[in-house]
């Protein structure tokens, strides 16, 4: 199936002598494309799972040797891997984080090319005491955003780039198009972009089995809270990750800690949700105190929401008639529409790698999204019923004389226009917000 990812992994083949690092939650699909993109390009490699080798990370373990380290690994072969050009794939490094600190001296070695993938590396990652900075390139892999989801559906590149377009000059989406793209969406929903729920989603066309498939990752999450931590704090790592549905539900979104028990402190569960955040299963959205450039300085410490990593796995525990109606009508299902709408714009802007806030105060109201514009700040209302063009809060920051909002987008299910300030977006173009930084000229005066 196709990923965005592809053009990266390209990249680095092509150009870069570092190493390779890719992380992520479980089930993004990181290994199946990494061999992918090595057997295409007709790569010679050697993958070593840590996991499923235990022999292997005792035998490396005690090595401090670069070059006996590097001729270990290469030994462990079936076939002769050629010096310079040969990669050595090692896949599940959180069996043997150390490994990431030794990569500078096997690039400096030169002897073999490296790609380094794993689960919960972010959590892991935390804990490694010198990262290779400048001797590894590294980035986070999400699940299939829907752009990756729509070409896989047979959504053609072509009716992107008229998307494309119809954003650039701010005019209405084809009717037929924009129908089209609906429901795509609403798919979306139901599925999620996990690559094994989407293959079902695709092949079996049936909701019994694509929960099944759902359920079984959401066990391997569980499964790897308890692998990773020990008894007192797996047990509070659940009890947030098992809460998201339910405090999604709420009219408020913002994450409360005593939803799962009165006497409950942020402090004291502080670092089972920044587990969740770096092991990729959750996305926060942190509230600013401002809306003001830059959003991070006014960022607060203890509000946000917490959104599922997966919008699908999210739906996949509302009730079957629930998820039929957004795979027939998708507007009219009986459920919190409004809930969905968000987690899935969180998951797209997470996909993005747009920063994302949101604010609340007593004199505006809640707005649901903020982020980063190189005129200052872009406000960002979800809506997901008819009524998507009643929005008091963010009128009244519009209106708001000390923050001084240029413009704003509301995101619906309704087709693209224009009213004064307020750009009415069809939500699926959510992920093509990210805007160009304008390029700038200067002189150096001495």
């Amino acid at each position: 199936m196709f990923r965005k990812y592809e053009e990266r992994i390209q990249k680095w083949l092509d150009n870069s002598r570092k190493a390779l690092l890719i992380y992520g939650a479980r089930q993004v699909g990181k290994t199946y494309l990494i061999r992918k993109m090595l057997e295409q390009n007709q790569v010679p490699y050697f993958e070593i799972n840590l996991l499923e080798r235990e022999d292997v990370v005792k035998a490396i373990r005690s090595i401090a040797d670069v070059t006996e380290l590097s001729a270990r690994l290469a030994m462990y072969s079936d076939k002769a891997l050629p010096e310079k050009e040969g990669i050595i794939f090692l896949d599940e490094v959180q069996r043997y984080p150390e490994i990431v600190t030794k990569i500078k001296f096997l690039v400096d070695e030169g002897r073999f090319r490296y790609i380094l993938s794993g689960s919960n590396l972010g959590v892991e990652l935390e804990g490694i005491r010198s990262m290779p900075v400048g001797y590894a390139e590294q980035w986070q892999m999400y699940p299939m955003d829907l752009y990756e989801f729509s070409l896989n559906l047979g959504i053609t590149e072509q009716q992107w780039a008229y998307v494309r377009e119809c954003l650039k000059e701010e005019k209405p989406v084809d009717e037929i198009i924009h129908q089209k793209m609906m429901r795509v969406f609403y798919y979306y929903l139901v599925s999620g972009g996990m690559p094994a729920v989407v293959r079902v989603f695709i092949d079996k066309h049936n909701l019994l089995e694509l929960k099944a498939e759902q359920q079984n990752i959401v066990n391997q999450y569980k499964a790897d809270f308890i692998k990773y931590e020990a008894a007192d704090r797996r047990l509070r790592i659940l009890a947030i990750y098992d809460s998201i549905p339910a405090q999604l539900r709420k009219q408020d979104l913002r994450f409360v800690f005593t939803y799962l028990n009165k006497e409950l402190k942020f402090d004291r569960y502080e670092q089972s949700f920044l587990w969740l955040k770096d092991a990729g299963v959750s996305i926060p959205i942190f509230q600013a105190e401002a809306v003001e450039s830059p959003l991070e300085l006014s960022r607060s410490t203890n509000r946000f929401k917490l959104f599922d990593s997966d919008v699908g796995l999210l739906v996949s525990h509302y009730p079957p008639e629930a998820r039929q109606a957004l795979l027939g009508a998708g507007e009219n299902a009986e459920l919190n529409n409004g809930a969905l709408f968000e987690n899935f714009v969180a998951q797209e802007l997470t996909a993005a790698e747009i920063p994302a806030y949101y604010f609340k105060s007593t004199k505006i109201g809640e707005i649901d999204f903020l982020i980063e514009d190189f005129g200052g700040v872009l406000p960002l209302e979800v809506k997901s019923g008819k009524d998507y063009q009643k929005h008091t809060a963010l009128d009244h920051l519009m209106k708001n004389e000390v923050y001084r909002v240029k413009r704003a987008v509301v995101l619906s299910r309704f087709n693209l226009k224009r009213e004064g300030d307020i750009l009415y977006l069809p939500i699926y173009m959510t992920g093509l917000l990210k805007g160009t930084e304008p390029e700038v000229s200067f002189t150096i005066e001495l």
